[in-house]
């Protein structure tokens, strides 16, 4: 299993929300190139961005933040936030991000998901957030109508490879992550299923390694000490 530590950006800092609640915000640094390149060096292979500024209005407000930590840390970048056009998409791809992740875009224009799934592949990932069973969008700030077990077999038949499957209830919280939604968006779709929120604990880490899940996001389970990178990358490789 991949373990993809996360760097929530607002204004050029990295931050933390408690259950996406853009008034609850932490400040962790106003340096989020120097925190990729610390989780570089503890042995991190790849890095979850998220501009959650983009996520709120559509606009790419982080992007020279963005270009910084990619060039500064040398990791394997995935983007989400406020990416909703194809001149989005070629932007973050200019910069060197490995994929890019559709959220609001994705439930809101089916079309220009199926295009960009067409066009850039692999590239192209799916964030899905899950409040009270239903996908939100617009960062976290409206609820469609969609579930989350049909939305993610929409996302399978369009050709979707990737999913970052967030149960929002869960972020930020510290309390564990959703473990039963992973277990069984693994067991019903081929897709490589992401698991993001609330891993806060090696043993966590642990149980969804074991569970075949492509890949976990870590995040303020890192900044708070709970959770040591190193510690998790070996133990995700030993587990899967």
């Amino acid at each position: 299993m991949k373990i993809f530590p996360a760097i929530d950006l607002i204004d050029g800092c990295a931050v933390r929300l408690y259950k996406g609640d853009y008034s609850q915000k932490t400040v962790y640094s106003d340096n989020p190139a120097d925190v990729a390149k610390k989780f570089a060096m503890a042995g991190a292979e790849y890095i979850h961005l998220v501009d959650l500024d983009g996520a709120k209005d559509g606009s790419n407000a982080n992007i020279e933040t963005v270009r910084k930590i990619v060039e500064k840390s040398g990791l394997k970048a995935e983007i989400g936030g406020g990416i909703r056009s194809g001149e989005a998409i070629e932007k973050y791809l200019s910069l060197g991000v490995m994929r890019v992740i559709l959220g609001t875009a994705a439930v809101t224009d089916e079309d220009f998901l199926v295009s960009a799934v067409k066009e850039y592949g692999e590239k192209v990932a799916v964030g899905v957030d899950i409040k009270d069973g239903f996908v939100a969008i617009k960062g976290w700030t409206e609820t469609s109508s969609l579930d989350c077990f049909s939305f993610c077999e929409k996302l399978e038949k369009i050709g979707v490879k990737t999913v970052i499957c967030t149960d929002i209830s869960k972020d930020g919280v510290m309390c564990g992550t959703n473990i039963q939604l992973y277990k069984s968006l693994s067991e019903k779709f081929s897709m490589d299923i992401v698991a993001s929120g609330g891993v806060s604990s090696i043993e966590n880490v642990k149980t969804l390694a074991s569970m075949n899940i492509y890949g976990a996001i870590l995040g303020k389970a890192l900044y708070t000490g709970a959770v040591d990178l190193a510690e998790a990358i070996k133990v995700a490789e030993v587990q899967s």
